[in-house]
C-alpha cells in the first residue's frame, strides 16, 4: 500500500492527513499532524455480524501518551492507566457527531482509537483527533455517511479566531467546538464569559466554511486510497400483520402517551404493548418478529408525539411549546454541609452540595498539556434510582460529560483565588430525572454556592431546548423549552444553554438532522434566553446573594509580608513556620511574592496565627503600643516580648510614676501588659515603657 497524504495550510502550520505508512491492518488508519501535534486514528470492525440491530455498537477510545509531551507519568506507576476526564471528554467529542452517520444495519461492532502521540503545547489535539478519526473511517471499507469535521472558534478582542492556540483559548471571551458535515452542523459545545446570542450565531457562521473545507480534504484522501465499502446487512423480513397491529395500537398508544407523569405514561404504554403482544403471541415467538414489533411500537409513539406538537402545539405532558415546568428551590436542606440546595423542575431534581476547602484541596491535573490545578470543582452523579432502576453506582462517560457542562457553565461566575481564597467543590446528586439533569445541576450549583457564602459574580441558570421539524427543508418546525427525556429521544435537536441575565456561559447542542437553518438557531437561542430569565427570576426569590460563611467552613486569612522577610518566617529548614502551624493548629502557605495564606479550623486560631506572622515579619515601630508578654524579670527591669522573637527592656523607672522598689511588685513573668516602644537605640535594642505609667503622668 502506497503512502498517500493531503495538506491544508492552517494558521502557522500545515495540517497533514496521511495514510499507508502505519496501522495497515486496521480497516482504516490516518496519521494527522498540525504543527507539533500529531494523532494516529484507527477504526476496526468486528468479524461477526448481528442482524436486525437497531443501534450502532461503536466505541471511541481517545487516549494521550505522556511521551507525546516529553513527560513521564506521575505517581508510583509510571504507565498510562485508566482514561482521564479530558480523554473521556474528547472521546465524546468524536463520538457524538460520528455515531449518527453509521448504518445500524451494518451489524458489525466498531471501535475508533485516536491516540495523541505528539503535543507541542501550542496546537490543540482534540480537533486533530476528530479529523483523524473521521478521515480513517472515510477511507476505510466501513459504510459511513461522512466525512465529519470539527473546529474550535474563539472570540478574542472582538474578533473570531478559528482553531486558537492554547494561550488564545485562555484569553478568549468564548471558545466553542463545532462539528458537522458538508450539509450542516451536528454538534456544538463550549463555554463563554457572558457573550450574547449574536456572538454565538456569528461563531457558527465562521465555523461553517472551515468544516466544509475539511470535509473536502478528507474526500480528496478518499479518492486517492479509499477502500470499497462493505455491504450492509439489513433484515430481509418484515413484521407480519404490521398494518393491523399499527391500526389497533395507534389509538391505544395515543391515550397512553399523554398520561400525566413519566411513571404513569410508562405503565400505560407497557400495558398496551403487553396486551398486543399477548394477542400476537404466537407470531412474536420468533425473536426477529418480536424485535420488529418493538420497533413498530416506538415508531407509532414517535409519529404521535411529533404530530401532536406540530399540529396542535401540545406536548406529551400537556404543556405549550415555550412553557417551563413548575420549579421549586430550597437552600440549606442539609444540616452539616457548608452549603446545600434542592432544585426541582418538574420530574428532574438535583441535590447540590457545596464544600469549601483550602488551597491544598485544589484538583491537580497531570497530563500532556502541562501541570495545572483548579480551585473550582464540580462532580455530577447519576444513580440508577433517579430513573427508578437498579444498577451499579459508577462514574461513567455520561457523568463526566454532564458534570463538565455544568462546571463550564458556572466557572466564569466563580470568584478567582485572589477574590475568594477557597477551593470550591460542588457535587450534584441527581435524585430524579426526566429532562436535562445537567442544567438542573447548573441551577442547583448556583444556589448551593450562594448558600455556602461563595461571592458569585452573578447567578447562573440553564435550560434544555428541543426541536421538532417536518419537511425536506423544515418548512414546519416547533422549538420546545425545557424538554422531557421522551422529547429528547424523539426530537431532532438537544440544545442546552446556560448563562446569566446578561449572556451565555455554557452551550451544548446535538443535532440529529442535517442543515439546521440560521433562522431556527436564532429563534431557539431567543426562546432559550427567555426561559433562562424565567428560571433565574424563580431562583432569585430563594436566594440572590451569598450567605455568611458556615462556622464549619475553614477560616482563610491572607496577608502580605515583605519579600525579604519570607526567610525569617519560614526559618531554617522550615523550623519557624512548622512551629507556628503546630502552636495555632493552622496551615500556613507562603508564596514568592510575599502573599501568606493562613488556613485555620476556626477564626480564633487563624487570627492568632496571623498576628504571630505579623510579629515575625514586621519591624517594631517607635510610638506604637504593643500587647507584650513579660518574659524575664531582672533587678533593673523586665524584658517584654512585643512581637514573636522581639524583646525590649522596660526599665524599672518606666514601670510607674511612683518609685518602684522591686520589679516583682508590679509585674510577674507571663503577664501580658500594654507597652509603648520609646526608642530603638544605636545597637538595635528596644526601650519600652509600661503604658499605665505613661497615662499616669
Amino acid at each position: 500500500m502506497s503512502v498517500e497524504r493531503v495538506t491544508y495550510r492552517l494558521g502557522d502550520a500545515d495540517l497533514i492527513l496521511e495514510t499507508g505508512k502505519i496501522g495497515k491492518q486496521a480497516n482504516g488508519c490516518v496519521y494527522a499532524q498540525w504543527g507539533g501535534a500529531a494523532v494516529i486514528a484507527t477504526i476496526c470492525a468486528s468479524s461477526s455480524v448481528t442482524e436486525g440491530q437497531d443501534f450502532v455498537p461503536v466505541t471511541v477510545e481517545y487516549n494521550e501518551k505522556f511521551y507525546a509531551a516529553g513527560k513521564i507519568p506521575g505517581g508510583f506507576v509510571k504507565r498510562e492507566g485508566r482514561p482521564k476526564d479530558k480523554e473521556i471528554l474528547v472521546s465524546r467529542l468524536i463520538d457524538r457527531p460520528m455515531r449518527p452517520l453509521f448504518e445500524p444495519s451494518f451489524g458489525h461492532e466498531l471501535q475508533i482509537v485516536p491516540t495523541c502521540v505528539s503535543a507541542d503545547g501550542v496546537h490543540t489535539q482534540d480537533i486533530l483527533a476528530v479529523l483523524a478519526a473521521s478521515a480513517a473511517t472515510t477511507i476505510s471499507d466501513i459504510p459511513f455517511h461522512g466525512p465529519v469535521a470539527a473546529c474550535r472558534v474563539g472570540f478574542l478582542n472582538g474578533q473570531y479566531v478559528i482553531n486558537p492556540t492554547f494561550k488564545q483559548i485562555e484569553e478568549a471571551d468564548m471558545e466553542i467546538v463545532v462539528a458537522g458535515t458538508k450539509d450542516g452542523f451536528t454538534m456544538v459545545e463550549g463555554g463563554a464569559k457572558e457573550v450574547s446570542e449574536e456572538v454565538m450565531l456569528g461563531a457558527l457562521a465562521e465555523a461553517e466554511k472551515f468544516i466544509k473545507e475539511m470535509c473536502v480534504l478528507q474526500e480528496e484522501l478518499q479518492k486517492k486510497c479509499g477502500k470499497e465499502k462493505l455491504p450492509l446487512n439489513p433484515l430481509d423480513v418484515t413484521l407480519a400483520n404490521s398494518d393491523a397491529i399499527e391500526a389497533e395500537a395507534t389509538p391505544l398508544l395515543k391515550k397512553a402517551c399523554f398520561q400525566d407523569g413519566k411513571v404513569n405514561r410508562g405503565i400505560a404504554i407497557a400495558k398496551v404493548q403487553k396486551e398486543l403482544a399477548e394477542k400476537y403471541a404466537e407470531q412474536l415467538e420468533d425473536p426477529v418478529q418480536a424485535k420488529l414489533f418493538a420497533t413498530l411500537m416506538d415508531d407509532i409513539q414517535y409519529k404521535l408525539l411529533r404530530k401532536s406538537i406540530l399540529d396542535d402545539g401540545v406536548r406529551i405532558d400537556g404543556r405549550k411549546c415555550d412553557e417551563i415546568r413548575p420549579i421549586t428551590c430550597e437552600i440549606n436542606v442539609l444540616p452539616s454541609p457548608h452549603g446545600s440546595a434542592l432544585f426541582t423542575r418538574g420530574e428532574t431534581q438535583s441535590l447540590a452540595v457545596c464544600t469549601l476547602g483550602t488551597a491544598m484541596d485544589e484538583q491537580s491535573y497531570d497530563d500532556i498539556d502541562g501541570d495545572r490545578s483548579e480551585h473550582f470543582i464540580l462532580h455530577y452523579n447519576f444513580p440508577p434510582y433517579s430513573v427508578g432502576e437498579t444498577g451499579k453506582l459508577t462514574t461513567g462517560r455520561r457523568e463526566i460529560g454532564h458534570g463538565n457542562l455544568a462546571r463550564r457553565s458556572l466557572a466564569p461566575m466563580v470568584p478567582s483565588r485572589e477574590e475568594f481564597p477557597y477551593t470550591v467543590r460542588v457535587v450534584s446528586e441527581i435524585m430524579e430525572s426526566n429532562g436535562s439533569s445537567s442544567q438542573a445541576s447548573t441551577c442547583g450549583g448556583t444556589l448551593c454556592m450562594l448558600a455556602a457564602g461563595v461571592p458569585m459574580k452573578k447567578m447562573v441558570a440553564g435550560i434544555a431546548m428541543g426541536l421538532i421539524t417536518e419537511g425536506e427543508h423544515y418548512e414546519r418546525y416547533k422549538i420546545l423549552s425545557d424538554i422531557l427525556g421522551e422529547e429528547d429521544h424523539l426530537g431532532d435537536m438537544d440544545f442546552k444553554v446556560a448563562g446569566t441575565k446578561d449572556g451565555i456561559t455554557g452551550f451544548q447542542m446535538d443535532i440529529k438532522i442535517p442543515g439546521v437553518t440560521t433562522e431556527i438557531m436564532k429563534n431557539a437561542l431567543e426562546q432559550a434566553r427567555k426561559g433562562r430569565l424565567h428560571i433565574l427570576s424563580i431562583m432569585e426569590k430563594c436566594i440572590d446573594k451569598p450567605q455568611p460563611l458556615s462556622p464549619r467552613a475553614p477560616q482563610i486569612l491572607t496577608m502580605k509580608i515583605p519579600v525579604d522577610k519570607i526567610g525569617a518566617l519560614i526559618g531554617p529548614g522550615g523550623k519557624n513556620v512548622k512551629a507556628l502551624c503546630a502552636q495555632y493548629s493552622v496551615t500556613i502557605n507562603t508564596e514568592d511574592d510575599g502573599t501568606v495564606t493562613i488556613y485555620g479550623k476556626n477564626g480564633l486560631d487563624a487570627e492568632a496565627a496571623k498576628k504571630a506572622v505579623k510579629g515575625i515579619t514586621e519591624d517594631p515601630k517607635v510610638g506604637v503600643v504593643y500587647q507584650g508578654t513579660v518574659k524575664r524579670i531582672m533587678d533593673f527591669g523586665a524584658f517584654v516580648e512585643i512581637l514573636p522573637g522581639k524583646e525590649g527592656l522596660c526599665h524599672i523607672s518606666k514601670l510607674s510614676k511612683q518609685r518602684v522598689e522591686k520589679v516583682t511588685d508590679v509585674l510577674k513573668e507571663g503577664q501580658v501588659i500594654p507597652v509603648k516602644l520609646l526608642e530603638v537605640d544605636k545597637m538595635g535594642r528596644l526601650n519600652l515603657s509600661y503604658i499605665d505609667a505613661l497615662e499616669s503622668k
